[in-house]
């Protein structure tokens, strides 16, 4: 039996990975090779691979658009409906294309929620926001302190950073399922209200100097945003769990003493469940075709062994497999990675990203729109018939 190729990205993670293709290797089940591609080489690598005789027999992605695209060429394989058990079904969603599991989650999970300045906080004597009434009239607060009510980096390489707080508000104001069903071929749920309330509250949220006046000039990361809000220039940022390793590296005294954190609020009157969340459900590993069943079977059981999962919470992951829970003490923060477990546990939808969960050029052209938007330069109206129209 000859070698399986697995592709996989670049990042600390990758030691537990190497530590489970070991294990299979011994078994006798087949031999798995994996090669490691650093981030800004990976898709572009993988999608040439895939258009030739020459794609891995495993690899690694973001779940959403490209699942779905590598499906429509007829290059994956369908995995068995009963390894969703392992997994808490939320963060199945995006290995899916339609009915079928395409991809098994194979890391942590990222979801998207408010990291808060405690001490920033404290000093204005108020709670972290609740509900969308609380958000807006903290606003109000900290503008009148001189702070930064809530730290936005606006430029041209972070519109994702934008793209978080219209998929929350259309994630809380549309009904249940609405983005999925988008996704699904039903474009035309872009006419509903929801998506045209959502851009005039973004507007609103700008014109009231939320996220300052020069956003658009901030990038994200240390020495933007997350420094804004490390130093007390900023109250709030609406940021993925990762937020909390890139404030870790840039100062560890402030994220055990001040770095608080709490999902993203209600929004009174919405249609949405306020247990939702947004962000990347996790990464996915899947099979291509002519892989042999046995070995891709016997090799995906490592995704959700007591092994593999420990030592992705020890690297500080939280994974969304079902015996995550019991193993979570040994994170090196127990109480952060219980609250994002929790995030996920209790959602019934996990919206992934909509640049990652739509192909390419759409996520590309939605990102403009979003921008425009931001920017001033579309209107609410303008903003939500721009979307509606981009697929043609």
């Amino acid at each position: 039996m000859g070698s399986t190729d697995f592709w996989t990205l670049q990042d600390p993670t990758n030691s537990v990975q190497q530590a489970a293709v070991d294990a299979f290797n011994s078994t006798g089940h087949g031999k798995i090779s994996m090669s490691v591609i650093a981030a800004n080489k990976y898709k572009d690598k993988l999608r040439r691979a895939m258009g030739s005789s020459k794609m891995p027999g495993l690899f690694f992605s973001w779940g959403g658009g490209d699942l779905a695209y590598y499906d429509k060429a007829g290059k994956l394989e369908e995995l068995d409906n009963f390894l969703e058990i392992y997994f808490l079904s939320s963060a199945l969603e995006a290995g899916k294309v339609g009915d079928k599991l395409l991809g098994l989650p194979c890391r942590g999970t990222q979801p998207v929620f408010l990291f808060y300045n405690k001490k920033v906080f404290a000093d204005a004597a108020v709670e972290p926001p609740k509900s969308y009434t609380n958000l807006t009239d903290l606003v109000t607060v900290f503008k009148g302190k001189g702070v930064t009510p809530i730290a936005l980096a606006g430029n041209s390489s972070s519109l994702w950073t934008e793209l978080m707080w219209v998929e929350y508000l259309v994630e809380r104001l549309a009904r249940p399922w609405f983005f999925q069903d988008i996704q699904d071929g039903q474009w035309w749920l872009w006419s509903d209200p929801a998506v045209l309330k959502a851009a005039q509250m973004i507007r609103d949220l700008v014109d009231s100097g939320a996220f300052g006046k020069n956003f658009s000039s901030i990038n994200y990361g240390a020495g933007g945003t997350s420094t804004m809000l490390s130093k007390g220039e900023a109250a709030m940022v609406l940021m993925g769990s990762w937020e909390y390793a890139v404030q870790q590296g840039q100062d560890p005294d402030f994220t055990k003493n001040d770095l608080g954190y709490v999902p993203f609020p209600t929004v009174e009157g919405g249609k949405g469940d306020p247990n939702n969340i947004v962000g990347n459900p996790t990464n996915y590993i899947s099979v291509t075709s002519g892989v042999p069943e046995e070995t891709a079977a016997a090799f995906l059981k490592t995704t959700y062994s007591d092994s593999y999962v420990e030592g992705l919470i020890k690297k500080g992951e939280v994974p969304v497999t079902t015996n995550a829970e019991k193993m979570l003490a040994k994170s090196p923060d127990p109480a952060y990675a219980k609250f994002q477990y929790d995030l996920v546990r209790n959602a019934t939808t996990f919206t992934q990203s909509w640049d990652q969960a739509l192909d390419l050029r759409l996520g590309t052209l939605i990102l403009a729109e979003v921008q425009k938007l931001f920017s001033g330069r579309s209107a609410p109206k303008q903003f939500a018939r721009a979307i509606l129209h981009l697929k043609k």
